[in-house]
């Protein structure tokens, strides 16, 4: 049977199991928020211990901090920041809108760790939060999660799959295929320019996203409990800011104004709102690649990917496109994340949001799949389908949108009566624009030749 030992707060007295490192606001928390199964990503969690080392830094240093005491929460911070005791942090992402509850579960397992190496006593409220609320520290480890998801995760991961599609848009830049506008055919191109289609639209996100990163860099700590820094000493935002630097590598600045980082999210609405574009970009390259891979002989087949799995518990043989399929759905996911976030986002109530756990779960959550999905699209898809490329050629060279090319020779009506007439008898364009045509047969193969109507 569980043990239990007596916690304290100021309603009173708490059963807490004896085997925990939180006290007694983690389990009324425990105890009031049983909505979900849901917790928050241990990255967000890992934000705020990078919080509470940074302010025993601070307040160290502006001499407001015992240095036993700094240190034994700086030594407890490295611990969780490291991973450790992940199992300490279970409180529901529906929780108080504050975050309050995540940051006393984090300043009362630091407390308990801390007051294991020091023999005075490391009070949660007292030292570990020093200099801080809630209602800056939960804003903060928003924008400092992400910002860390965002450098180590998903810029490494867009740059993986940009580099991906430039090589196989190079692999295949002399390979012709049909074009096709609304899903019917069109001019010819080469797999070269419809790859190095999907590799724009990832490097515009990455520069997208590249722009935003510096809101996150932003911070609301120092804004205490409405913005005005009260409890706070004047000093501490800077230098904050500046431990936090140098503990993570990367350039966080205290914000231009408080009250607005502590009362919106505005920068997580922006920054979601970049995802879902990201999010709508791999959903169609997805979604090409699944059509092109389409049959293999009652589809279009042009390319065949990689076989990772059977594709069906009945059908033997079966072989589905799974890798795109699984970043669709990781595509729809970041769409209702975004969604979720912009509701949140206009739940600031005069100086507080009061919806940020569910933002900030979001959030990192987009941030994570999709770093997951560019890295998988890439590694199991891009990189290793393969070019049918018979069935591209006996597609190309019946296209009968290729006698475009005449219309300035013959006039538009005398170029369709001839793709018409080709479509119906399944002939190749050429041979019947030879018949419809006073125009020599070299003069047709030069006219109609794929490769020269690509551009190229």
């Amino acid at each position: 049977m569980t043990e239990y030992r007596t916690e304290h707060d100021t309603m009173g007295e708490v059963q807490v199991p004896a085997s925990a490192l939180y006290g007694a606001q983690t389990q009324r928390a425990l105890d009031n928020f049983g909505l979900s199964d849901l917790r928050l990503p241990a990255r967000f969690i890992h934000a705020i211990a990078q919080i509470k080392k940074a302010a025993a830094q601070t307040n160290l240093e502006i001499g407001l901090l015992d240095a036993k005491i700094a240190y034994a929460i700086i030594r407890a911070s490295d611990a969780l920041i490291a991973g450790e005791y992940a199992d300490q942090f279970p409180l529901d992402v529906f929780q108080t809108g504050s975050g309050t509850s995540t940051n006393m579960n984090v300043n009362e397992v630091i407390a308990h760790l801390a007051n294991k190496t020091d023999s005075q006593k490391v009070h949660a409220n007292d030292h570990v939060n020093m200099s801080q609320s809630s209602n800056d520290t939960i804003p903060s480890a928003i924008h400092i999660s992400a910002a860390l998801a965002f450098d180590q995760r998903l810029i490494p991961a867009l740059e993986n799959l940009h580099t991906s599609l430039l090589g196989k848009a190079e692999q295949l830049q002399g390979i012709v295929k049909t074009g096709r506008t609304h899903l019917m055919d069109a001019m010819p191109l080469t797999f070269g320019q419809e790859i190095s289609g999907w590799a724009s639209q990832i490097e515009s996100n990455y520069v997208r996203l590249q722009t935003a990163l510096p809101q996150l860099l932003q911070l609301a700590q120092g804004g205490t409990a409405v913005g005005t820094g009260v409890n706070a000493h004047p000093k501490f935002a800077k230098l904050f800011a500046e431990k936090l630097s140098e503990n993570t590598g990367l350039p966080f600045t205290p914000a231009d104004n408080f009250f607005a980082l502590m009362s919106a999210q505005d920068t997580a609405v922006a920054i979601s709102g970049q995802l879902k574009t990201l999010a709508v970009s791999l959903m169609k390259i997805c979604n090409d690649l699944r059509w092109m891979n389409s049959g293999p002989l009652a589809g279009i087949a042009e390319i065949s990917l990689q076989a990772l799995q059977p594709g069906s518990s009945i059908m033997p043989g079966k072989v589905n496109p799974v890798i795109p399929e699984a970043v669709c759905m990781v595509c729809a996911q970041v769409i209702g994340n975004d969604a979720s976030i912009a509701v949140a986002g206009q739940s600031g109530n005069f100086q507080l949001n009061v919806m940020l756990p569910l933002i900030a779960y979001n959030l990192l959550q987009s941030i994570e799949l999709l770093s997951n999905a560019c890295n998988q699209l890439s590694e199991n898809a891009i990189a290793s389908f393969t070019v049918n490329q018979a069935n591209i050629d006996k597609a190309l060279a019946k296209n009968p949108i290729l006698v475009t090319a005449l219309n300035s020779i013959i006039g538009y009506e005398n170029a369709a009566a001839i793709a018409k007439k080709a479509y119906q008898s399944g002939r190749n364009i050429i041979d019947v624009a030879e018949e419809e045509t006073d125009l020599a047969r070299l003069e047709l193969e030069r006219l109609l030749n794929p490769k020269t109507l690509t551009g190229k």
